[in-house]
């Protein structure tokens, strides 16, 4: 009976030893519990707030949400790690600056992204334009070139078949039927432009940082998704399960509920559309 007693309390020593591995192996595989999203104020600050954090915070995550006011630290934020995801970037931003400081970033899902859109104080529609009207445009080549490609939808200019599109330049157009006479501006002074020219081709975000409603303008662009905003994280957390809750939160029927109440006008995503 001893021996059968000495085996016992062997065996219950070893049952317990192998629970406490378990409960160790459990607690150093939780996967995070607080999420510290990046963004830039303003529209995209909004959409983690509204949108993102509180459909993560249902999965049981403590979302923090950091506002950046340039377009530089957010990247850097999240490389050293002090953030896990951002928000408030295009593709060709992203590679352009990971490449340039040797970042290893990754984007998870492209969002909902406030277009470009010509606005006018002077005219109600494209039809009432007069030749030689004046035209504010963006002087930096991305954003230059996306307000080419509305305009060319519009057909107030043709652009050299022979030129990419996404490179367009004042010089690539071959047609100006309207004899528009473009103004070359920093792309946040553009909404200014719509006082004091006859047209302005103005980008979401600075349109609504000045308070305007994208509804307003003649025309929003029909943007490819590479200038679409994305979430970013370190590309070592693609794989890691708060980066597969991020994108399930994103590609749900709620967010998309969020974004059809709150954020009016945004142009949604190829994956969105094909829904």
């Amino acid at each position: 009976m001893k021996k059968i007693s000495a085996f016992l309390i062997l065996l219950s020593i070893a049952f317990l030893a192998a629970c406490g591995e378990d409960e160790g192996n459990s607690d150093s595989s939780n996967e995070k519990e607080t999420i510290n999203f990046g963004a830039t104020a303003g529209p995209y600050s909004d959409m983690v707030t509204q949108a993102i954090a509180p459909l993560l915070e249902e999965k049981g995550y403590e979302v923090t949400n950091k506002e950046f006011t340039d377009y530089v630290q957010p990247n850097k934020a999240l490389a050293n790690g002090d953030l896990d995801a951002n928000l408030f970037q295009h593709k060709i931003y992203l590679d352009s600056f990971a490449e340039e400081n040797n970042l290893e970033l990754s984007e998870v899902i492209v969002v909902p992204t406030a277009p470009m859109g010509i606005y006018s104080n002077t005219y109600d529609d494209f039809d009432s334009i007069e030749d030689g009207s004046t035209m504010g445009v963006p002087n930096d080549p991305t954003n230059l070139a996306r307000a080419l490609i509305v305009l060319e939808d519009e057909g107030l200019v043709t652009i050299k078949e022979d030129v990419d599109p996404l490179r367009a330049s004042l010089s690539d157009i071959e047609e100006n039927p309207k004899s528009l006479d473009f103004v070359e501006v920093e792309a946040g002074q553009l909404p200014r432009l719509v006082d004091s020219e006859d047209l302005a081709a103005v980008p979401g975000n600075y349109a609504l940082a000045a308070d305007m409603d994208l509804l307003d303008a003649l025309a929003l662009e029909d943007m490819p998704d590479d200038y679409r905003n994305r979430v970013v994280v370190n590309t070592e957390d693609t794989d890691a399960a708060f980066v597969e809750d991020i994108k399930e939160v994103i590609e749900s029927d709620e967010f998309e509920e969020i974004i059809d109440e709150d954020f009016e006008g945004f142009g949604k995503p190829a994956w969105m559309e094909e829904e």
